[in-house]
């Protein structure tokens, strides 16, 4: 998944991308309100966290002309504005949840994951498809009830797979969802991750439609 993280402390920032990345999130990081704007104008993002007290654009601001356009984007707060109003006024403006600094970094990753699971519809974050089996939290894959030992970017790849049952990924999607701005991204490297998939789980497990990306079809 690829999260947008809009904050302007470089220490905060550069502190909550690096446990997001290690989670196996995408992330973007931007430090005002508008280059959030300009972000989230050009790519998909499955969540974003927003500080409030941003240059350029005010979080606040930034949150409440999302929601008068239409733009349901979960959004996790996270402030040091600690007052009971704040924490009101960010709920009542469209945010999904809202954390307040300080805050435990293990404490903002199960909220984060919290809130991607309720836009999902589903109180369990574990994705299953015949006999396989993932879970997002462990950072676990079990086939037929056996483990299966993948690196963080194949893990990533099947997870954005799964997330999909059914539906063919693109090559490009795939990409958007690993891998964020400032990530190398080799030429073939997709194909490379599939590779070592079909290589653990079996080739018949992820079909590539050629020219058009690919899908999951059973564990």
């Amino acid at each position: 998944m690829r999260i947008l993280l809009i904050e302007d402390d470089s220490m905060i920032g550069k502190a909550v991308r690096e446990g997001l990345v290690l989670a196996g999130f995408a992330v973007d990081w931007v430090t005002d309100g508008h280059a959030a704007e300009f972000s989230m104008s050009s790519v998909a993002y499955d969540l974003a966290i927003l500080d409030l007290g941003l240059p350029k654009k005010d979080g606040m601001a930034l949150l409440t002309t999302l929601r008068r356009l239409g733009n349901q984007l979960p959004i996790v707060i996270v402030s040091a504005r600690d007052t009971v109003q704040d924490r009101i006024a960010g709920l009542t403006a469209g945010a999904d949840d809202y954390v307040l600094k300080p805050f435990d970094p293990d404490e903002l990753l199960a909220r984060v994951r919290a809130v991607l699971r309720r836009h999902a519809g589903s109180g369990s974050s574990l994705l299953v498809i015949g006999s396989l089996s993932l879970d997002p939290e462990r950072r676990s894959v079990t086939q037929r009830g056996r483990p299966v030992e993948l690196s963080a970017r194949e893990f990533s790849v099947l997870e954005a797979l799964m997330q999909r049952p059914g539906t063919i990924v693109s090559r490009q999607k795939l990409e958007e969802t690993v891998y964020g701005w400032g990530d190398e991204v080799g030429s073939n490297a997709i194909e490379v991750h599939m590779h070592y998939l079909r290589k653990k789980l079996g080739a018949s497990v992820i079909m590539n439609v050629r020219g058009v990306g690919y899908r999951i079809t059973e564990g």
